[in-house]
């Protein structure tokens, strides 16, 4: 296909890794040549719809032959026969629709100097690959796609056509669905979700062909899986026999492997099959054969979603304070750190190590119970801390070039007087851009940023690469969420949903959460002057605060908590 080359986004994991990624909002559908009929239908999914293009029609001119040979291709039943008809018999062969779905907003056939070759020209969204991975394509692009037609008794059909399927829009909201596959951090703890794209009745076989693919591109080289390299289906299919969803791998592959990396294979795809309601355990099979799975008791099943303390911690005073059920209390073992100012604490998920930086941004403290704070770097100005379960803590702010440099640290367990680890990462992403943002995920794998480069912000999804000790080494080439606005703060709140605003002291603000298994910004409700944002567990555990307090979302509104303490954030 011609065109510009789509740059990586999800909807991630478009998820699209989108990830992900995202629906954009309204989108116009052509409305030339026939639609045809649709009716509901599944394979194990009731909500599944089925399409029924329309066949072509006799004396039908090239163009429309093109224009409803793509239209058809929303009929996948019955492997696309309908799309079939618009094609010779050679090209009926060799055409394979499923190695990718380009979703349009808007679609021409355009005739080329070269007769009986046509350009099918979409405005394109996104691409979902043969993997259920999104990728979002910039605004304004647009996609050739080189049609040639011939004459067969006397009628149009296509002769050669790249690969694929084109999908306006709207219907593709209505037939893909967004699905997690789920892969493990790199000490098989927790379970990390890729979220995938795929037809709403074909999604068991498709999500154990992607898992055995392995991650996402955002992801590769930050998680883990139990499946060896290599492994593939044994059989073109992944049937459900009385709820047990039998997994029929290649045997060579499969029994080299441990009963600990079988038991870890199963339990991936048990937590990636949850959003089939018509699956209830998994069998591994090798060439057909049941192959047990020993289960005794020293393998844990990894954690999902994995929750944070209700506890936050904040400033009061110009201290560090614990702020709980709508009280504060001091911050145990800590020394004062009223003369540095402090703002935007930090608490660690896994110690008792805190970070802040002080009120213009340009330092990060640590400290540590019954020991001093201590100064980790100095930058013309910095993000607020993130604290990761490797107990690194982590900032961003421009290096000494003046270029944007992510930083971390590891305080905990460094005697007073003793450097601290430091690592520096400096992404080629990152070029050009001023980081607003940087927020480790609860699993340790993934981090929230959010950057602008000229007045435009984006929010993205990175995988965090680490050594065998949990150092951190790279920083992947991200996915790109969606945003109505220009955020230029953001936090976790699911393991695939985060929240975003652009605070302002003087206006009603908006917050929206972006969730990777979701095509729309969900906007919250309005608030006079929010300046910071939290989150706990769950789209009920956000919090907001502004001149007047701080204030918890509820419902479609906000409920008023406390006054005075100022930047409260969750662990992490």
């Amino acid at each position: 296909m011609n065109g510009p080359a789509p740059r990586q986004a999800p909807l991630v994991a478009f998820m699209l890794v989108l990830l992900v990624l995202v629906l954009p909002g309204c989108a116009r559908i052509p409305t030339s040549g026939p639609v045809g009929k649709s009716s509901e239908g599944s394979a194990g999914n009731v909500s599944a719809p089925v399409f029924l293009p329309a066949a072509p029609q006799q004396g039908a001119a090239p163009e429309a032959i093109i224009d409803y040979f793509y239209r058809a291709g929303s009929g996948y039943e019955d492997d696309y026969a309908v799309a079939r008809q618009y094609l010779t018999q050679a090209s009926s062969v060799s055409w394979r629709p499923d190695q990718r779905a380009l979703v349009y907003r808007d679609a021409r056939v355009v005739p080329t100097r070269t007769e009986n070759v046509y350009n099918y020209e979409l405005d394109v969204a996104y691409m979902v690959d043969a993997d259920g991975i999104a990728t979002q394509s910039p605004e304004g692009t647009v996609e050739r796609i080189p049609v040639t037609v011939a004459q067969v008794d006397g009628e149009w059909r296509i002769s050669d056509i790249p690969d694929g399927t084109a999908i306006p829009e709207e219907t593709f909201k209505v037939i893909y669905g967004a699905y997690p596959i789920y892969f493990y951090d790199p000490t098989f703890t927790y379970a990390v979700p890729d979220v995938r794209w795929f037809i709403k009745n074909k999604t068991v076989k498709a999500m154990t062909s992607a898992l055995l693919a392995g991650p996402a591109p955002y992801l590769r080289g930050a998680v883990a899986s139990a499946f060896p390299s290599g492994i593939k289906l044994a059989r073109e299919s992944v049937p459900v026999v009385s709820g047990a969803a039998q997994v029929d791998l290649t045997a060579k592959e499969l029994m080299a492997t441990s009963a600990e990396d079988r038991l870890r294979m199963q339990m991936q795809l048990t937590l990636t099959f949850r959003s089939q309601p018509d699956v209830v355990n998994v069998e591994l099979r090798a060439n057909q054969d049941l192959v047990r799975v020993e289960d005794d008791g020293t393998v844990l099943p990894p954690v999902q979603n994995k929750s944070v303390p209700s506890r936050q911690i904040a400033i009061s005073d110009r201290e560090l304070v614990r702020y709980e059920n709508n009280r504060i209390s001091p911050l145990p073992d800590m020394q004062p750190v009223s003369s540095l100012n402090p703002r935007y604490p930090a608490e660690s998920p896994v110690s008792q190590a805190a970070a802040f930086l002080n009120a213009g941004r340009t330092t990060l403290y640590s400290i540590l119970p019954g020991q001093p704070a201590r100064a980790l770097t100095t930058r013309s100005t910095l993000t607020r801390p993130s604290f990761d379960l490797h107990d690194w803590v982590w900032t961003a702010g421009p290096g000494a070039s003046g270029a944007s440099e992510v930083a971390a640290f590891r305080p905990a367990g460094t005697a007073a007087g003793v450097t601290v680890p430091t690592v520096s990462l400096k992404p080629a992403w990152l070029a050009g851009r001023a980081v607003k943002e940087f927020r480790m995920s609860r699993e340790g794998v993934r981090a929230l940023v959010i950057s602008e480069q000229n007045g435009q912000t984006r929010v993205q999804i990175t995988g965090v690469i680490r050594g065998r000790d949990g150092t951190p080494r790279e920083l992947t080439t991200p996915v790109t969420l969606a945003a109505s606005g220009q955020p230029d703060q953001g936090v976790w709140v699911t393991d695939t949903t985060v929240a975003v605003m652009k605070g302002s002291k003087a206006a009603n603000v908006t917050a929206e959460l972006l969730s990777l298994t979701s095509g729309e910004p969900q906007p919250l409700a309005p608030w006079p002057g929010l300046v910071a944002l939290s989150a706990g567990n769950g789209a009920d555990d956000i919090y907001g605060q502004s001149a007047e307090g701080i204030f918890q979302r509820l419902g479609n509104g906000w409920s008023p908590q406390i006054s005075g303490p100022l930047d409260p954030a969750f662990p992490g």
